[in-house]
């Protein structure tokens, strides 16, 4: 596993400013022997991209795996009533956005603890 108590952030709106940030402010700590805390995250432009890749029923999914545990993916559909192909399509597209993970037996899992939402909203501008 990644980390003891593993978190996923997905960010909305987020400046590339502030990845680059993150990321100088890690080599920093590593350059200077500071233990690092993992961070995982993934970055969409809009929150219809967001959207687009975390539907309802890809949200059950992942909650079914954190409730039951490593499945394969036939008994992940039999569980959440629903047709297989859609589960594997949702379950390809959720693996890609490395919000679940397949393990080295081929079943699928739900690796963090919690998934943190953050949508940043445009600058106001001067009236």
């Amino acid at each position: 596993m990644k980390s003891e108590n593993p978190i996923l952030h997905l960010t909305v709106g987020e400046p590339i400013a502030a990845s680059f940030a993150r990321a100088a402010a890690a080599m920093r700590a590593a350059n200077q022997g500071k233990p690092l805390t993992p961070y995982f995250g993934v970055a969409f432009e809009d929150v219809g991209t967001l959207f687009s890749v975390f539907t309802p029923k890809r949200w059950e999914l992942i909650g079914a795996l954190r409730e039951g545990g490593a499945m394969s993916i036939a008994e992940l559909a039999r569980v959440l009533k629903r047709d297989y192909k859609n589960v594997y399509n949702d379950c390809e597209r959720l693996i890609e956005w490395t919000a679940i993970e397949k393990d080295a037996n081929g079943l699928i899992y739900a690796p963090y603890n919690e998934i943190i939402v953050d949508m940043k909203l445009p600058d106001r501008h001067a009236a």
